[in-house]
């Protein structure tokens, strides 16, 4: 799934909470830091990572690709 954001860059804990893959940002940091989220297929525990197009995100098994409009 693409899910298309304007900014060039969005931090990996807020893009949790815009695709809707956690409802607060707690849900999201405890996703983060239990290891269950990837980034390009690694696990990632920085909830301030900074997303850059192109990049993909995957939870519970399910891939989302970060787009930037403009």
């Amino acid at each position: 799934m693409k899910i298309k954001i304007n900014p060039p860059f969005i931090k990996l804990e807020q893009f949790l909470k815009f695709a809707g893959i956690t409802e607060t940002g707690g849900q999201a940091k405890q996703l983060i830091l239990n290891e269950q989220v990837f980034l390009n297929n690694e696990i990632c525990v920085q909830r301030g990572k900074k997303l850059y197009e192109n990049d993909v995100i995957k939870v519970f098994g399910l891939p989302y690709e970060y787009k930037c409009i403009f």
